[in-house]
């Protein structure tokens, strides 16, 4: 689904047409709504004490700041071809590790991109420590990463398949 080098982002056509989708709501019907929410709160007179004026352009800032994420990321996108079910861990897969080896201590993740998986799945970028530990493993396999406080961590691969969002 999802392979972020330092300048390309692969992504499945149907996860490019899900973000521009999205661009196309954000600066089409959406955009025009806040306009308008802006231009009502501020016939309401006292902008210093208008809190509905300071919502919408709140709301407008972090709706401009997602409009920009979506332009450069679909700037970069290259579309191809959702990874082979093929076992092997690899940027768009769905990963299961047990931490230690631990089949009670489990995580079940994305490798890839949040802007593709959304809230629906925890996401690790390749580029992460437990990702490129990770990268190219197989079903059984073990890995270790190192965790932000320096120590070691190890994960054994548990299951692996492609994300299908």
């Amino acid at each position: 689904m999802t392979q972020t080098s330092e300048n390309v982002t692969w992504l499945t056509q149907a996860g490019y047409d899900k973000l521009r989708d999205e661009l196309d709501q954000l600066t089409g019907p959406l955009r025009t709504e806040i306009t308008q929410k802006i231009e009502a709160a501020r016939e309401e007179g006292d902008l210093k004490e208008n809190a509905g004026y300071h919502a919408a352009r709140e709301e407008q800032g972090k709706m401009e700041l997602r409009i920009r994420q979506l332009t450069q990321l679909l700037e970069r996108a290259k579309v191809g071809e959702a990874p082979a079910d093929s076992g092997v861990v690899a940027p768009g897969m769905v990963v299961t590790v047990a931490f230690g080896g631990d089949p009670d201590d489990t995580m079940v993740f994305l490798l890839g991109s949040r802007e593709v998986a959304g809230d629906d799945l925890d996401v690790y970028s390749p580029q992460s420590p437990l990702g490129r530990a990770i990268d190219g493993k197989q079903i059984g396999d073990s890995a270790e990463y190192e965790l932000p406080n320096g120590k070691k961590a190890g994960v054994k691969i548990l299951e692996v398949k492609p994300y299908v969002g």
